[in-house]
This record gives C-alpha cells, structure tokens and sequence, in this order.
C-alpha cells in the first residue's frame, strides 16, 4: 500500500482545506457560541462536490472513493468540527439511497441532495435503544400504497431542519431482520421533531428528537426490500465510522498546530516552553498518536473501497482509535495552555467539546470493541 497521496488526493485535499481556511475556520467560534446552523456554507461545499462524496456521477455525485472522502472530512474538520462533521452524515443518507434505492428514488432525491437543496438526516438511535440498535421499537405498517410509521427516533442531527430523513424502521419480527428502511419527507402528515438539544459541543448543527404518529409514506419511499434496512444500516455505519474518525483526525491536526505555535511563542522562566524536554516529549507522543490513527483510517477507508472481508473490523478499530487519540490530543493541547486553555478567547476548549462527542456517535468506542472481537472470533 503505497502512503503517498496522488496528484489528484493532494488537490482534492488542498480544494478543502482552501475551503476550510476561507468558508470555516473563521466563524468556527461564532457558529458555536450562537448555536448557528449553516446552511449556506453547507450548499457552498456542495458546490466544490462535498455533498455526494461517493455518490455515483449520473444524479450529480462526485463518484469518489471512501479514502477520498476521509482525506476531504479531515481537511474541513480542520476549519469547524461540527460542520464537517454533519457533511458526513448527509454524505452517508445520501449515499444509503443511491445504493440501495429503487432507480425512482434516485432520480427523485439525489440530484437535490447532491447540490443540498435538500439537506439530509440518518435515522437508527431510538431514546430507549441506543447501542441496541437491533431492539428498535419505532414500527413501519403496510396500509394500502402506504406505510404507517409510529414510534421516534433519539439524537437526530437535522432534526426538525433536515428535508429528508433515511429512517429504520420495523416492518416484521424482533431482530435485525425484521427492520427496514425508508424516506420521509419534512411535512409529512404525522412527522414531528422535539425541541433542540442542548449539547455540550457540536453546537453548529442542530440535534432534536424525530417522532412518528400514523406517518404515511408511500410505498415507492421505501430502501431496497422489506427486512433489508439493517443490513443497510450497518453498511453505512462502516463508512460513517470512517467519516467521523476522519473529522477527529482534523480536529486534533487543528488541536497539535494550536498547541505548537503557543510553545513557540510563549516564554516562562526566562526560556520559550518549547525547550522543556517535558514538553517537547508531550507534543512528540501527541503528533505520534495523530499519525498513528490516521494511518489507521486510511487502512480501513482502503479496505472498504477494496470490499475486504476485514472492512468492518478494520473500520470499527479506526474509529475507536481514531476517536479515543483525537480527543485526547486535543485536551492534552489544552494542558499544554494552562489556563488560557480554558478560555473560550482560545479555541481549544471548543476543539474539546466537540470531539468528545465522537467517542459516543456512529456506535459507541465500547460497542466497538464489541465488534472487533466478534470480527476477529468469526474469521
């Protein structure tokens, strides 16, 4: 496997990354403080092909690769973590229906998706099954030409914003097998949205609570067949895992260069910190466990554009380490201000919040090792 990006990574990355630095970075600290949601940056980035990533070219994808893709979330995520990040979500609703979509689907979705005239949401997490995803209780009735869904669904980034939601819902018995998924629209009859969470971090995109009550969606809105949408679910959650530790990855870059340039410039004891050893050697194992863990999730994005048969168990390591080293470089750059590190003049205690939260999302860093050893005892 050859490390080096090619001509055409290294231009995709340096197009996001001018983004980032342009569009992103500076608003970062306003966004969050405001709670400010941002759609027209948002169908900027669609503009340059950021919102169809590996969506296929004929309904307006860009038709890249799962290594792309992570190449351009952590180029974003450099500038605003919690955006990039929602571009990953949008980018995995997008890519379930061009997939596994009826030729309909697509051609009525995803042109608009791909430019985010419609903005998308991804729909498991129920408030009474989290990591048992399985254990969903929100029901999918057949009635006629349509289907009835009831129940709700926890923790939907977009809720109550998003145009379009690609939900898992129940259709037959307990268990995985009885799940099955579908489109709904925003305006749906039955189809409501709780208030915004209020959240610790990733504060530029909205979070709410998405309930059905006899919501009606046609037949034609449903994903593949009946008793396929977990396996569709599960599918996109190894891209997804990919996408979010990608964002972690650029977080923390942002986390190391912050902590860097202050080591540079800031003196105690008549000598500029970064001549303590101590020092020294805390910046040095915080750049090692970075590259660590981005050679990690170019691994597993390898091995997902190759169909691997270990894609699912080399995603699911990425992303707990990816996740677990991020953070923990970004509030070890924190350490490394002291007290100033705490301030929110300084932008290390956003980096902090914001990629906490990526322990927890696209299945937890201990559902994780759940999955990497059942992976490991099946093969």
């Amino acid at each position: 496997m050859d490390f080096a990006l090619n001509d055409d990574q290294r231009a995709i990355q340096d197009m996001a990354s001018g983004f980032a630095a342009e569009r992103l970075a500076p608003h970062s600290a306003q966004w969050d403080e405001h709670k400010h949601f941002p759609v027209d940056v948002l169908r900027e980035a669609a503009g340059l092909g950021f919102a169809g990533i590996y969506v296929n070219d004929d309904v307006g994808g860009s038709g890249l690769s799962r290594l792309d893709a992570s190449i351009i979330f952590e180029a974003l995520s450099y500038g605003d973590v919690p955006v990039a990040a929602y571009l990953t979500i949008h980018n995995m609703a997008s890519w379930m229906i061009d997939r596994f979509g009826s030729e309909s689907l697509r051609q009525r979705y995803l042109p608009r998706l791909t430019t985010m005239e419609l903005i998308a949401s991804y729909c498991l997490t129920e408030p009474g099954s989290g990591s048992d995803a399985a254990g969903m209780r929100t029901t999918a009735r057949l009635d006629g030409d349509h289907y009835v869904l009831n129940g709700g669904k926890a923790f939907i980034s977009g809720g109550g914003v998003s145009d379009v939601y690609v939900v898992m819902a129940r259709t037959g018995g307990d268990g995985p097998k009885g799940v099955s998924a579908f489109v709904v629209e925003k305006g749906a009859a039955g189809l409501s949205f709780g208030a915004n969470e209020r959240k610790m971090g990733w504060n530029a995109q909205p979070t709410a609570q998405v309930n059905f009550d006899d919501c009606r969606v046609p037949v034609e809105n449903r994903i593949g067949q009946e008793g396929e949408g977990f396996r569709f679910a599960m599918m996109g959650l190894d891209g997804g895992r990919l996408n979010i530790a990608s964002c972690s990855l650029g977080g923390a870059q942002f986390a190391l260069d912050t902590a860097k340039a202050y080591l540079e410039t800031r003196n105690q004891f008549g000598r500029p910190l970064k001549d303590f050893q101590a020092l020294q050697f805390k910046l040095a194992d915080m750049a090692t466990e970075l590259e660590a863990a981005r050679l990690m999730v170019r691994r597993a994005a390898h091995a997902l554009d190759n169909r691997d048969p270990q894609a699912t168990k080399l995603c699911a390591m990425a992303k707990r380490f990816a996740t677990d080293a991020g953070f923990q470089v970004a509030n070890d750059a924190l350490q490394l201000h002291g007290g100033y590190g705490y301030l929110q003049d300084y932008p290390l205690e956003r980096i902090v919040r914001d990629l906490r939260v990526h322990q927890i999302l696209e299945g937890t860093n201990e559902i994780m090792r759940v999955i990497i050893a059942r992976e490991m005892f099946r093969q």
